[in-house]
């Protein structure tokens, strides 16, 4: 027993046999006097994936191809002012105060996105788009979800590149290589030698609430397929889903945060936003109306990669009058 005690602890580690994901030293390129940077590019992605997506589950339902990026057109600008101002507000200290510039606050290439601003205001441009192309926008927001949630996981890859929100020192099989970071430069401080820095080896948490977030993408697909939920029910259960990782994720990482009662304050805001979603999936269902049927033929032509058929638009005709009707958010229960 003795012998093998000392061989379980002998036996090479994570460490000694350099098993890690590396990070990227460089996160910005120029392209002439033009910098490319790779974290709004891994937004910009996921935006993009998020419409197509969008566009491809409302048109199952019979909206116009069109619809999705005319809502779109108003829910992304929304987001991105909502995500920063988020980030903004929480972490005040980095912009405000001695030594600081607070016309950093505009940089948003450089990262800082708070995804609750983020959803919260992109949801008033959503509105607003839906008032204007006469769609229900719990049907809209249903379909957005589960895309949201994917640009959530691309976006994190930003993170990854900027070597940024990590967790705690770690030695496990699938820790993270981090550098020492230059901000400014937008890449990896160098030695004597010209050699990236390591600063060390932490949890990637950016690679779990990303896996976290793909799940849930594909469980939202699910449950409105296996179940159809009432209205706005799929939104509402990605607003439950979405805190729960976080939450975990939150309480590992390791960056500066502002905390309350010794938590750090989008722990708090993940719990209240999780007992919003609870709410939402209460009131959606107690309206207990379904969403129209999916169109047979369009969801082959989905699954085919072609777009959707021409009798899509008839449908849309038909039901214009009830979706200008249902444009408008419910009233709040007496």
């Amino acid at each position: 027993m003795s012998r093998v005690m000392t061989q379980l602890m002998t036996a090479p580690t994570s460490a000694t046999l350099g098993m890690e994901i590396p990070s990227p030293t460089q996160a910005v390129w120029h392209l002439g006097p033009l910098p490319i940077r790779a974290y709004a590019m891994c937004i910009l992605a996921g935006i993009v994936v998020a419409v197509w997506l969008t566009q491809r589950r409302l048109a199952t339902r019979g909206a116009a191809a069109e619809v999705a990026i005319d809502i779109s057109a108003w829910a992304v600008p929304f987001g991105i002012v909502g995500g920063r101002l988020y980030h903004v507000i929480t972490d005040a200290d980095k912009y405000f105060g001695a030594g600081r510039n607070p016309m950093d606050a505009l940089k948003i290439y450089e990262g800082g996105l708070g995804i609750w601003g983020a959803v919260a205001l992109g949801a008033v441009g959503a509105w607003i788009g839906c008032r204007k192309a006469g769609v229900d926008f719990r049907d809209f927001v249903d379909a957005a979800a589960p895309g949201v949630a994917i640009a959530q996981a691309m976006g994190r890859f930003g993170n990854w590149f900027n070597n940024e929100l990590y967790g705690a020192p770690t030695d496990v099989p699938w820790r993270l290589q981090i550098h020492e970071w230059d901000q400014a430069a937008g890449r990896a401080r160098l030695d004597a030698s010209g050699a990236p820095v390591v600063l060390g080896y932490f949890h990637p948490t950016f690679l779990y609430e990303a896996l976290w977030v793909l799940v849930l993408a594909a469980f939202l697909i699910w449950l409105g397929r296996r179940f159809r939920p009432a209205r706005g029910q799929v939104f509402a259960a990605y607003v439950m889903g979405y805190p729960v990782g976080r939450i975990i994720v939150e309480n590992m990482r390791t960056d500066p945060a502002t905390h309350i009662l010794g938590q750090r304050v989008n722990t708090w805001t993940s719990i209240l936003v999780f007992l919003l979603g609870a709410w939402l999936w209460w009131w959606f269902g107690r309206r207990s109306e379904r969403p129209a049927e999916p169109l047979d033929a369009d969801a082959a032509a989905v699954a085919d990669g072609a777009g959707p058929t021409s009798h899509a638009s008839d449908r849309t005709a038909a039901r214009s009058t009830d979706a200008e009707a249902s444009a408008d958010l419910p009233e709040p229960p007496p």
